[in-house]
């Protein structure tokens, strides 16, 4: 593969780690059919789709024909096209012949694999408990447009002096620097997370400790973040999992949970949501209290769709025991969205103080890996000076022992067994005569 064809592989846009896991769902294609095709494996294809990693070369070519998405050759129009179809035929053909074409026209994927899922008729996605239909899920969530300042409107030049603009777009608002970018985006979504986390937890001062800690995160990797397609919900994740950490339970401080709210009906929720598992309360958070839809909570929750359809359906059946009122979904979606919404302003650090608390933490992260470094440097170096060279034997000196039982062998014989044994000895033997020979 020349250098000009491996950096136009290399340069293919892909969809976000969410799309790709919703696209491969919508084309009722499961991880190992994707596996298969691309000829890698299983996991390979979840870290694909949960952002640990993205395929590289053809492979990223083949995984764009494979969801769809156009590839750099696809982007070139032809000349001449055929006539466009109606939008309500159009809508009447199915993903899955479309998927199947686009994954035989990679040069990775199998076409005899291809050529079997196109011919068959397209298959059902996998069966995932059935959930009552509740209200219109929205959109991921993105940071709304008010995060970019408006561009201050340029003095009206003279027409002599004004040049002859060409058609002009819409108005780009200016690129903000990366400090300015991040306030905006600590401003508009820290308050809402740190009453996220605390619905979680129950805990105030482990939900500001754990909206802090993601902030850091996001600022140590900012240029991932700032391109990231859905910033909030990283720094959501990212607080979510601080803050469900199980080692909390060994600090004092976060032992047991705050006093709880003096409404009847936020008490009684507050508790209910505790006595889930954090799995099954931050499913149902997400999905009935921010509103996302079920792919995109399986995706944060790092599930499987069925998987999180039967959390929630868990975390539902046990808080309509707990409060009847809210046993129907639409009920509990209310309730939660209304709960949530509240988002009390807490006392928060400013934005420039968690930025430079983040590189506070980084400087100091690497001082303590430098340190010790070189304290394994000297170690190492003061070992293999003071080494010797060649093996000494050490010859101790004798020393008396104590304790050694003495020599063994036949005992002392007594008075009796002397006189015993001369007897034996001056007696002749009783037994027959021996042949004496003579001496001639």
């Amino acid at each position: 593969m020349s250098r000009s064809t491996a950096d136009s592989a290399s340069s293919v846009p892909l969809p976000t780690p969410k799309e790709r896991r919703r696209l491969r769902e919508a084309l009722a294609l499961s991880e190992e059919e994707v596996a298969d095709a691309m000829g890698v494996t299983r996991a390979t294809v979840r870290s694909w789709e949960t952002g640990r990693s993205a395929p590289r070369g053809r492979k990223r070519e083949a995984y764009a024909k494979l969801l769809g998405t156009p590839g750099p050759t696809d982007l070139v129009r032809p000349e001449a096209e055929p006539p466009a179809e109606p939008r309500a035929q159009a809508q009447e053909h199915s993903q899955q012949p479309q998927a199947s074409a686009s994954a035989s026209a990679s040069g990775n994927v199998r076409p005899r694999a291809a050529v079997k899922r196109a011919a068959k008729p397209p298959r059902a996605p996998s069966p995932a408990p059935a959930i009552s239909p509740g209200p219109a899920r929205k959109g991921p969530s993105k940071p709304p447009e008010r995060l970019r300042p408006v561009a201050a409107e340029a003095p009206a030049e003279p027409a002599a002096l004004a040049e002859p603009a060409a058609p002009a777009g819409p108005a780009q608002p200016p690129a903000l620097t990366p400090e300015e970018a991040f306030d905006a985006l600590y401003a508009y979504a820290a308050p809402g997370l740190v009453h996220q986390t605390y619905l979680l937890t129950g805990r105030r001062r482990l939900s500001r400790e754990a909206v802090e800690s993601a902030f850091h995160h996001a600022w140590q990797r900012w240029p991932e973040v700032a391109v990231d397609a859905d910033p909030v919900g990283w720094v959501r994740a990212t607080a979510y999992e601080y803050a469900l950490s199980p080692w909390h339970r060994f600090r004092r401080a976060h032992r047991h949970p705050d006093a709880p709210p003096t409404e009847a009906n936020r008490r009684a929720l507050l508790g209910a949501l505790l006595e889930l598992p954090p799995s099954y309360r931050r499913t149902v958070l997400l999905y009935d209290g921010l509103g996302l839809d079920l792919p995109e909570t399986a995706a944060e929750t790092e599930a499987s769709t069925p998987a999180a359809a039967n959390r929630l359906l868990h975390a539902r059946a046990v808080l309509g025991r707990r409060i009847p009122e809210l046993a129907e979904p639409e009920a509990l979606h209310r309730c939660l969205s209304a709960l949530v919404a509240e988002a009390p302003t807490p006392t928060l650090l400013p934005a420039r103080a968690v930025r430079a608390g983040s590189e506070r933490r980084t400087r100091g992260w690497t001082r303590a890996v430098l340190g010790v470094t070189a304290a394994l440097i000297v170690v190492t170096g003061f070992t293999a000076a003071t080494a010797p060279t060649r093996y000494i034997p050490v010859n101790a000196p004798g020393e008396a022992v104590d304790g050694v039982p003495v020599r063994g062998g036949p005992q002392k014989l007594g008075p009796e067994d002397l006189e015993l044994r001369d007897k034996l000895r001056a007696e002749p033997n009783p037994g027959p005569e021996r042949l004496v020979p003579a001496v001639g």
